[in-house]
């Protein structure tokens, strides 16, 4: 068999989340996935508040930024899944704070 998982494996549990899954550490990669995560968190609950559309705004805008930067750059597959995820509600934290308001 091509992949088989010895009794080691077997046992072994995650218990932590981890962006390296291949075993080799990406610092700079690691950097942008999570920071696209945060600024997409802080664009997405500020849009919920009108009053907030600068933050959501220029949060969102940074975090499309980074998160187009983040992907390109990225080497495992859990990198991806953070960054489409950051990207994601990076754009409707955008989109919202446009919406509600403007950049300025």
């Amino acid at each position: 068999m091509a992949r088989t998982i010895s009794p080691e494996q077997a046992h072994r549990h995650h218990l932590a989340f981890t962006l390296n899954t291949d075993g080799v550490r990406h610092p700079l990669e690691n950097t942008g996935s999570l920071l696209t995560a945060i600024l997409g968190v802080v664009a997405l609950v500020c849009a919920f508040f009108p009053s907030m559309h600068l933050v959501a705004s220029w949060a969102g805008l940074a975090g499309m930024g980074t998160g187009l930067w983040a992907q390109m750059i990225s080497a495992t597959t859990a990198e991806r899944f953070v960054n489409i995820t950051g990207l994601v509600l990076s754009g409707i934290g955008l989109l919202f704070g446009l919406a509600h308001g403007g950049l300025y």
